[in-house]
């Protein structure tokens, strides 16, 4: 069972887990990704940060979420500590419910091509590639997703 709730990602588990991502992210990409995250955009309205943990307690997994335009979310720091559990699954499932719950439309997300695992996981979840947006503009290593998820209100 895994179990998901809202947390800070100052909290000290999201700092392990966060500090995981970014090392694996550099030994697959070359870079940790943590300078396109922002603490500060993943709190306050319109935004997340999920916990993963396992029925011990212990986290396992994160995901943020955060407003990117008027009824888009954008999805971050998503990450699943143990493979093949069905964590990456629940955490993203989370992350979608949280941003229909709070009247997206859409969630977008970027992860590097040369990280095939990602794209695959991203693709079997419905997500469609999508032109690069924002920073990601101009970048030919980075690959963009889109997927809607209901009407907006946002």
């Amino acid at each position: 069972m895994i179990l998901i709730e809202d947390a800070d990602p100052d909290h000290a588990d999201a700092k392990v887990l966060i500090a995981a991502l970014s090392q694996r992210l550099a030994a697959i990409t070359g870079s940790s990704g943590q300078a396109s995250f922002d603490e500060d955009d993943v709190r306050g309205a319109g935004a997340a940060f999920l916990l993963a943990r396992d029925e011990q307690g212990r986290a396992i997994g994160c995901g943020a979420l955060r407003p990117l335009q008027p009824g888009v979310a954008e999805i971050k720091r998503m990450y699943a500590g143990v493979a093949g559990r069905g964590v990456g699954s629940a955490v993203l499932a989370a992350l979608e419910a949280k941003a229909k719950s709070l009247g997206y439309g859409e969630i977008r997300l970027e992860t590097r091509r040369v990280n095939t695992l990602a794209v695959r996981f991203y693709l079997r979840a419905g997500y469609r590639e999508i032109p690069p947006y924002g920073l990601y503009v101009g970048r030919p290593e980075a690959v963009c997703f889109a997927k809607p998820i209901g009407s907006t209100s946002a």
